[in-house]
């Protein structure tokens, strides 16, 4: 059943910005956050994690076309700097601060980083379209800031895990060692010789 008409909905859509970040967890590569208002209803959209490479190429070009939306994006060395939780605050503000005041915000997960006028929902990216399309764009603008990565960095394979900690990840970490886009912040254990050679 619709509660909506068709104009009804696209008014509604637009009062929303949907927030999603993509890096929060990798050893390597930046963190994304991207804030999105849809400027009308865009069919297929989902959490990018439930959608082939190839949805979310085309979902992220017809996103940008029918949107308006700010990307924010911390380097590894920001991030080693500031700290993670340091950096999504920052990308919260910087978003509000770019829509502004008349809009409602709604952020994936549990934790608004103090900001008190974002609303958390966890899973909100598979239940909240402009969600879903912030998750989107998020993913896909990291992910291709890794593909040009693993053209410079091509020994430790990032076209295939995008900088998180996989096997192959690690092991060859263990072979080179870190390079220049890896968090030498982010401990884990197989890498803890590694690990205190990079910060002294």
């Amino acid at each position: 059943m619709n509660l909506f008409n068709k104009d009804e909905l696209e008014l509604y859509i637009t009062k929303i910005c949907g927030i999603d970040e993509a890096g929060r967890g990798p050893l390597a590569g930046p963190l994304v956050v991207a804030g999105v208002v849809l400027n009308k209803e865009i069919k297929e959209l989902n959490d990018s994690k439930k959608l082939t490479p190839k949805k979310r190429n085309e979902l992220y070009e017809i996103i940008k076309k029918n949107s308006k939306y700010y990307i924010y994006e911390a380097s590894n060395k920001k991030i080693d700097k500031d700290g993670i939780s340091k950096c999504l605050k920052e990308a919260l503000i910087e978003i509000q601060n770019f829509f502004g005041k008349d809009i409602n915000y709604i952020y994936d997960g549990n934790c608004n980083y103090g900001q008190n006028s974002i609303v958390t929902i966890i899973k909100a990216d598979s239940k909240i379209k402009s969600v879903s399309a912030a998750s989107i764009l998020a993913k896909v603008y990291r992910d291709n800031i890794m593909l040009e990565f693993d053209k410079k960095y091509p020994e430790y394979g990032f076209k295939n895990h995008k900088g998180y900690g996989t096997k192959e990840h690690i092991e060859a970490i263990k072979k080179y060692g870190y390079c220049k886009i890896h968090r030498v912040t982010f401990k884990i254990k197989e890498l803890k010789d590694i690990e205190q050679k990079a910060l002294f």
